[in-house]
């Protein structure tokens, strides 16, 4: 695979390359120069195939060319050890469970694929720092993937008061080679400051510095195996299928798209968001308006500049129309969001994260809109366990903790605060 700048100024890298670099030097994003799709017969053959197996063979598909099959096979089989059921249907809605894998939520996907994926590129005597921001899961997704990894440190940046506090236990009590820093700022205060230090060369000649948010490739491209993941699990159908994709950073979303063009066999998309509306604004309208985040209850989704919109435009040609031929876009406010949970609670038993709600909402929208039959997959992103102080109350029910969960509230918290002037984190990057 190649991989090319979104600005369209560096001459194309390798996958290797481009897990270790991040950014590119013009500032833009990597994002494959080309996708080939996968063969039908390889598609025929993930009906009914477990997800590793889909894994592995779309990992060989996308990355033959810079790994062996062996080398692969045993990343995957590393990384994706924990199931993704498609559960049945509820009201119409099936639900991609990603919240199995060590720290509940969607993002271990992503964050231990690419773990496993720099460990087995990394240099024995070259001491690395992966720098992250989070509006939620990410950090304890990224600090448990590398937690333990020699010659690695990982430093994660997170806005001060604005994340759960299970999901902040997750990455604040691990110590180790872990190091939580508060920034008393939002989370687009944090993406700030983590892309300056990228574009900070003299910091990256003397301090080896890669990123773990889906502005890296490396934790992108995985997350397209969940939605083949998803669709082999579906019974053979003539019906259209429709993703509804939680939408904050937009990586998920994106890599559905590249599954798409993968040969996914799916109808549309529909990118749910809450009140932080500038994507479905921008398709609304066809303008792009970044702006500060404001504080929802999916917090995980509180970005006002996401950074994967340029890989959607990229793939796309920057042909809007395109773009709204595939995706939808739709955003809920806190009270939708409430009234959701309550009334699938209600409905069926089912206790959703607040993200997931807003998908629900999201994909109950198009649902109704469209003429023709359709099976409708929604990515359930989070364990509502992480999200307990806001969903008990509007449930009326105790959210059960998982062990793994529990386990965090017994240790102590080891977090330093900062602000959000890039000098401060300079200094201790360079520590």
């Amino acid at each position: 695979m190649h991989l090319v700048s979104t600005n369209g100024g560096d001459r194309p890298i390798t996958f290797r390359d481009a897990i270790f670099e991040s950014m590119a030097a013009d500032g833009g994003l990597f994002t494959p120069r080309e996708l080939s799709p996968v063969p039908s017969s390889t598609l025929a053959s993930f009906r009914g195939a477990d997800f590793k197996a889909v894994s592995r063979t779309l990992a060989r598909h996308l990355l033959g060319g810079e790994f062996d099959n062996e080398t692969l096979d045993e990343i995957v089989d590393t990384a994706l050890d924990f199931p993704i059921p498609l559960t049945e249907p509820e009201d119409g809605v099936r639900l991609l469970e990603l919240f199995h894998g060590p720290t509940l939520a969607f993002k271990d996907v992503g964050a231990r694929f690419m773990a496993r994926t720099m460990h087995a590129c990394a240099r024995a005597d070259e001491r690395l720092t992966v720098l992250v921001a989070t509006s939620g899961d990410t950090g304890s997704a990224v600090a448990d993937a590398f937690l333990g990894l020699e010659n690695t440190r990982i430093v994660v940046l997170f806005p001060d008061g604005q994340v759960s506090d299970l999901q902040e236990r997750q990455f604040t009590t691990l110590g180790e080679n872990v190091r939580a820093l508060a920034v008393q700022g939002t989370f687009d205060d944090c993406q700030k400051l983590a892309k300056t230090a990228f574009a900070d060369g003299d910091l990256r000649r003397r301090c080896p510095l890669t990123s773990a948010n889906s502005i890296n490739i490396g934790r992108l491209l995985p997350q397209i195996f969940y939605y083949f993941g998803g669709w082999a699990q579906l019974p053979p159908s003539d019906r259209d299928l429709i993703f509804c994709t939680p939408s904050g950073n937009f990586g998920n979303l994106t890599a559905g798209l590249m599954a798409k063009r993968l040969g996914l066999p799916v109808s549309g998309f529909v990118a749910a968001t809450n009140s932080n509306d500038v994507v479905p604004e921008y398709l609304a309208r066809g303008t792009y308006r970044p702006r500060p985040s404001k504080r929802t209850i999916s917090n995980a989704m509180d970005v006002g500049d996401p950074s994967n919109l340029v890989r959607i435009i990229h793939l796309y040609d920057g042909d809007l129309d395109r773009i709204r031929r595939d995706v939808s876009a739709f955003s809920a406010t806190d009270d939708d969001t409430r009234r959701c949970l309550r009334q699938v609670h209600d409905a069926t038993g089912r206790i959703l994260d607040p993200h997931t709600a807003v998908g629900h909402l999201g994909l109950g929208r198009a649902l109704a809109e469209r003429r023709r039959p359709t099976d409708a997959i929604l990515i359930a992103t989070a364990h509502p366990a992480k999200f307990r102080e806001v969903v008990e109350p509007v449930v009326g029910a105790e959210v059960p903790l998982p062990p793994r969960l529990a386990a965090h509230l017994e240790k102590e918290r080891l977090v330093t605060p900062i602000g959000t002037v890039y000098e401060e984190l300079r200094s201790i990057l360079l520590d």
